[in-house]
């Protein structure tokens, strides 16, 4: 995919409490481009924070029916990825959460 850069990929960490309670485990959750597969991820994170990925799991939430007023419209779909990092290695963006 040639629109796809390192950086375009990774949207934000997603920090909730059961993200927060996976971090003992190794696993990071991220907001990703909806473009993108297992194998963009693994190569972002790793290229982003010089970490070893050893898995990647994805799954895309559709949006939600909305409506302002008296006019309805739909939030977009969105996809979410659980990394899980070699044993013993960490992300500083979470810590501290």
């Amino acid at each position: 995919m040639a629109g796809l850069g390192v950086y375009d990929i990774l949207r934000r960490p997603i920090i909730t409490e059961k993200g927060t309670a996976q971090l003992a485990q190794s696993k990071y959750t991220f907001e990703v481009d909806v473009r993108a597969n297992k194998h963009q991820i693994a190569d972002a994170v790793e290229t982003v924070f010089k970490v070893n990925v050893t898995d990647v799991n994805v799954s895309t939430a559709r949006g939600k029916k909305r409506r302002v007023g008296r006019h309805y419209g739909t939030t977009p779909d969105w996809k979410k990825a659980v990394v899980t990092l070699k044993e013993g290695q960490r992300i500083d963006v979470f810590e501290g959460v």
